[in-house]
C-alpha cells in the first residue's frame, strides 16, 4: 500500500458522536462521509423531523496512511473499523453505491449481518466461487461451510469476506 495513496476508512465513534466527529474531519480539511437520513421522532406532546446518522456510531474518512493517526486522536473517535487485524478500507465504489441507494430510498434500516448454522451461502471468490454452501459452524472471522456436489460432501473452512448470505424468499 502507498503512503500517497488516499483510501476509505470507516471509524468508530462514541455513542451519538457521529455528526461531531464528521464535522471535526470537515474543519481539519479531511475528506469525510456520514450518511444522515431524516426520520420521524414521536415527543410525547409532538411529532418531530430529526436527521440521524443512518450507520449508528460509524463516520467514513478518505486518508492517507500517514494521517491515520491524526484521526485516532480526533475527539469522539473510538478507533478504525478493524477487518483481519488492520482498519478496513473501503472501497470507493461501495460508498458511491451508498450515496446512491441513500439517495434513491429513504427510512433505510441497518441490520447486521448475523452468520448462523444450516444458512445458505454463495461463495464470493476462490476456486468454488459462486457454488453454494451450507453454514455448519461459525467461527471468529471464518465458517465452516458443507458443498454437496456430484453426490458428494465437501467441507472446508472459509473467510466471513468470501461468502454472502442467500436470502431465501418467502411466498
Amino acid at each position: 500500500m502507498s503512503l500517497k495513496l488516499s483510501f476509505w476508512y470507516a471509524v468508530y465513534t462514541k455513542p451519538r458522536c457521529e455528526k461531531k466527529v464528521y464535522n471535526t474531519f470537515i474543519m481539519k480539511g479531511l475528506e469525510a462521509y456520514c450518511p444522515i437520513q431524516k426520520v420521524s421522532k414521536k415527543w410525547s406532546d409532538r411529532y418531530k423531523i430529526v436527521e440521524e446518522p443512518v450507520f449508528k456510531s460509524y463516520v467514513f474518512i478518505k486518508i492517507k496512511e500517514t494521517q491515520k493517526s491524526e484521526v485516532r486522536l480526533t475527539d469522539g473517535v473510538v478507533n478504525f473499523v478493524f477487518w483481519e487485524k488492520k482498519p478496513a478500507i473501503i472501497s470507493e465504489k461501495e460508498i458511491i453505491t451508498i450515496k446512491r441507494f441513500l439517495k434513491d430510498y429513504t427510512d433505510v434500516v441497518v441490520e447486521k449481518l448475523e452468520w448462523k448454522e444450516n444458512q445458505d451461502v454463495k461463495i464470493t471468490s476462490g476456486v468454488m466461487m459462486d457454488k453454494t454452501a451450507i453454514i455448519k459452524k461459525v467461527l471468529k472471522n471464518k465458517v465452516v461451510v458443507e458443498l454437496q456436489t456430484l453426490g458428494l460432501r465437501l467441507t472446508a473452512e472459509i473467510h466471513k469476506k468470501d461468502i454472502e448470505l442467500i436470502e431465501k424468499r418467502k411466498l
